[in-house]
């Protein structure tokens, strides 16, 4: 990714993500993200909405099997990804120049909602598509946590914050 620009952006779908195959049958999914900064007027005490930006977006494959059948129009999203340019020339012929977000990764913010995951098997997952390992858990930094804070390791340990808890 040397010499790309990467960028993230947090904003709104302003529609449900498009989902279209090419001739090869290879899924592409486009939408666009609304981004509005909000700034905070100490004159009048009162939050104002700055110049949004659009951003059109576009994801790949099964990525855009898994974004098409889980965003909707309105879902507040984390995305990040590579600008890129694309010039081309209208009808008319006259030249144009567009801006777009190749999306690497994108899911949706939790700071006003809670979402619910589903693991999609796949062909192209690190494991080619094979259930969990052994154990039930493929994920390397998900560890079980103790039954009681016996000494072990605290900060595995969910919801213990007792007084006793070493911060």
């Amino acid at each position: 990714m040397a010499g790309e620009t990467v960028l993230t952006v947090i904003g709104n779908l302003t529609s449900d993500p498009e989902l279209r195959y090419t001739q090869n049958g290879l899924a592409v999914a486009n939408f666009t993200i609304a981004s509005t900064p909000r700034n905070f007027d100490r004159a009048t005490s009162e939050w104002k909405d700055g110049e949004s930006l659009f951003l059109r977006a576009s994801v790949w494959r099964e990525f855009a099997e898994h974004v098409a059948g889980s965003l909707t129009k309105g879902t507040r999203v984390i995305a990040t990804g590579r600008l890129k340019q694309r010039s081309y020339e209208t009808k008319e012929g006259e030249k144009r120049t567009s801006m777009e977000l190749e999306i690497d990764e994108i899911g949706p913010s939790l700071k006003y909602a809670t979402a619910q995951l589903t693991r999609a098997t796949s062909g192209n997952s690190p494991r080619g598509g094979q259930p969990p390992a052994a154990g039930g858990n493929d994920e390397p930094w998900a560890a079980s946590a103790p039954a009681a804070n016996t000494g072990g390791d605290v900060w595995n340990t969910p919801g213990n914050f007792s007084d006793e808890t070493p911060f």
